[in-house]
């Protein structure tokens, strides 16, 4: 670290994640009642020793300051507790204890050279003692300590908070048939805490992704009871608890997700305004992915896809806005995706990986879910390819390798997953029949690929000398990607062999009870093209047997379109897939749609769209998995690729399928990535790394900060 960088909070690494989470994922509500997820939420270690070595070359005051209660050894001698500390010439280790209850224990230290970042140690086990001569000695497990953009000593970690800005409704009206009470449209879905202003009585609240759910009192699925009079701090329901005065208005604790609110007044109540904090997280708009076609229909839906995602990019990547409003591992790999085309949040990613991840011991897959397991080790491995960020494979990595061990310790005889009592075998939102009961082939292909991850990934930790550093260290992660890449392969073989039907060119669905279920879905069939399971032949049988056979079910929901119109961007149907999403998006926005929905049934008309779980209002209108046509395009049509980890080298394979034109930027570490394509020509130009344009038999080079023009 250079003597003029700023020093940064830092924790024990996971820590702040899991306690984040925590209060993340027990914010969802069902009519005022709050409703935690069902699956195991960990908690922070509460005593977290940080150390360092420094040597100096003269004496140097540092201050001190922590998350809970500190002591501070020098040298392994205590040291009379202070805000501020002197130093010696010389070479000293420093040695700093945090307690902490309520909060992931924290610290932070400033001085002229010494300052805390990442390069500091964390160990959770308290095994430090020290001898006669006053030397430290321990043999706690020590990893690198976990740093963010915390920079301030008044900014500490558990006072993250998301920014906020002050919006209007649009629109203002008494509705028929509701004579006590106003309706409220702030124009298009939006999610941030509502302001009442001037409040006297009682007044209730019912939000509304739709018109219809706000005015339905009896089944709107969000609402407060507000009660106050002239200059108090408003009471309200157990969601509800008001934050206080904002200017002239009280704010009402507890986001929301709504486009309308519908609040009705009792007898003699009274109010004067009523505005939002619109609640998001900040983005850089000269670093962040754009596009525009020669289609408007395109356009908006890319607009309404970025709102999406940006909606439901919060502290972690949640799924949708309204409900459920929890991280799924199975929804935030799809988000991690879209976002490396959009914003390049990559802290965002890392810190939904590691929440999801939880601590040791495992006693469940995550989100209890087995696919979303294998989800969360693939989406380790498209992270190390976005961003080339070794340091945190290597931090992943011991927790990796215990999740692997329970998925490994429940396999079944054949050496394949399958589901056990207490797991949930999610697959996808189905509305035909689809049996999730034995061993599946599309959970084995999601298998097949965590276990290919697992040896990449101990080749990368070898390489860089794993956590503990030394030659024993990288032979025995070679160990590793061996063991790891000799399972892969004996499965991806059990796989073929059990599955593979040369007869019908597909693979079947699953074998229950010792018997093979030969029914055929898209399922396994796509991610076995997506995954590299199906060979050249194959995946055109696969593509003309399966993907495009009217009479295999159709996927009908916007989580496995995903991988569907990726399935069929890589036969090259481009001129198909965007006339399917003008087909599936465009008509969500031809229902009115402000954002993605959680699902889109073109049958439906009216007040059947609002509909699912049983509920009139249960569908989320603003879900993460509705935004892919952000990657798809970014991917596929401006054809942007990294070839090399963190787009050291990267392609671009442009297309336009049936448009005219086609301009954007896709965002990556070093900066953007800028295509432009024409009936006539290709333009590419990079502000880092070293790419090459395709083009059907051309080929051109990309160099750094140089347009590159191809003639077509």
């Amino acid at each position: 670290m250079q003597a003029n960088d700023k020093p940064t909070w830092i924790w024990y690494p996971g820590d702040f994640e899991i306690w984040l989470g925590n209060i993340f994922n027990n914010r969802r509500t069902e009519r005022g009642a709050m409703f935690p997820p069902f699956w195991k939420q960990d908690s922070h270690y509460v005593t977290v020793e940080f150390s360092k070595v420094f040597t100096l070359d003269r004496a140097e005051t540092i201050t001190v300051a922590a998350e809970g209660q500190f002591n501070f050894a020098l040298d392994g001698k205590l040291q009379f507790p202070a805000k501020e500390y002197t130093i010696p010439t010389g070479k000293h280790k420093l040695n700093v204890k945090v307690w902490n209850q309520a909060t992931p224990p924290a610290l932070f230290v400033n001085g002229k050279t010494i300052k805390t970042d990442s390069t500091w140690l964390a160990t959770y086990e308290d095994k430090l003692w020290i001898d006669e001569n006053g030397v430290a000695h321990g043999s706690g497990i020590y990893v690198p300590a976990a740093s963010w953009n915390f920079d301030a000593i008044d900014t500490p970690p558990s006072q993250f908070r998301l920014e906020r800005k002050e919006q209007r409704p649009v629109s203002t009206t008494i509705p028929d048939g509701f004579p006590a009470g106003v309706l409220y449209d702030f124009g298009r879905e939006t999610f941030g805490y509502l302001k009442v202003s001037g409040l006297k009585g009682t007044v209730r609240v019912y939000y509304g992704e739709s018109r219809e759910e706000a005015l339905d009192r009896d089944h709107c699925e969000t609402l407060d009871v507000l009660s106050g009079s002239a200059g108090d701090v408003l009471s309200g329901s157990a969601d509800s608890v008001l934050s206080g005065c904002s200017g002239s208005g009280f704010t009402v604790a507890g986001s929301k997700a709504f486009r309308f609110v519908y609040i009705e007044k009792e007898d003699g109540a009274s109010y004067d305004e009523v505005l939002m904090d619109y609640e998001y997280a900040p983005f850089d708009t000269q670093r962040s992915g754009s596009f525009r076609c020669s289609d408007d229909e395109i356009n908006r839906i890319w607009d309404v896809a970025a709102y999406t995602m940006d909606l439901t990019t919060r502290e972690f990547f949640m799924d949708g806005i309204k409900r459920d409003r929890w991280t799924w591992s199975g929804d935030a790999i799809q988000s991690y995706l879209m976002n490396y085309y959009l914003r390049f949040d990559a802290e965002c990613v890392k810190r939904t990986i590691r929440q999801l991840r939880g601590k040791d011991p495992v006693t469940a897959h995550v989100n209890t879910i087995m696919d979303y397991t294998f989800y969360w080790f693939k989406s380790i491995h498209d992270y190390f390819e976005y961003t080339g960020d070794v340091a945190f494979v290597r931090e992943m990595w011991p927790r990796m390798v215990t999740l692997m061990d329970y998925v490994e310790g429940r396999l079944n005889g054949q050496g394949m997953a399958e589901g056990q009592p207490d797991d949930w075998i999610f697959v996808d939102w189905v509305d035909f029949p689809m049996h999730k009961r034995g061993t599946l082939a599309f959970e084995q292909i999601l298998l097949m690929k965590a276990m290919e991850t697992m040896a990449l990934c101990a080749e990368l930790v070898g390489d860089g000398g794993g956590t503990a550093g030394g030659s024993g260290c990288r032979h025995g992660m070679a160990t590793n990607a061996k063991k790891y890449g000799v399972r892969a392969a004996a499965l991806r073989e059990k796989i073929r062999g059990t599955f593979w039907s040369d007869e019908r060119k597909a693979f079947f669905h699953a074998v229950e009870d010792g018997t093979l279920n030969r029914q055929i879905t898209k399922f396994p069939n796509m991610f076995a093209i997506l995954y590299g399971l199906a060979g050249e032949e194959e995946r055109r049988d696969i593509m003309q047997g399966v993907m495009l056979n009217p009479d295999i079910p159709a996927i009908t929901t916007p989580y496995m379109r995903f991988y569907e119109l990726e399935t069929l961007l890589l036969d090259g149907r481009h001129g198909q897939v965007l006339q399917e999403i003008r087909d599936y998006w465009g008509g969500m926005l031809r229902e009115g749609a402000t954002s993605f929905w959680e699902k889109y049934n073109p049958e439906e008309s009216g007040a059947e769209h609002l509909a699912m779980y049983g509920r009139p209002y249960g569908k989320s209108l603003c879900h993460a998995w509705g935004a892919s046509p952000i990657y798809l395009i970014g991917k596929y049509y401006l054809g942007v690729r990294p070839t090399k980890p963190g787009y050291e080298e990267f392609e671009v394979r442009p297309n336009l399928g049936d448009l005219e034109w086609i301009t954007g930027d896709v965002p990556t570490p070093n900066g953007l990535i800028h295509v432009e394509m024409s009936r006539h020509e290709i333009k590419v130009r990079a502000t880092a790394g070293r790419g090459t344009l395709y083009y059907d038999d051309q080929q051109l080079r990309i160099e750094p900060g140089r347009v590159a023009i191809l003639q077509i």
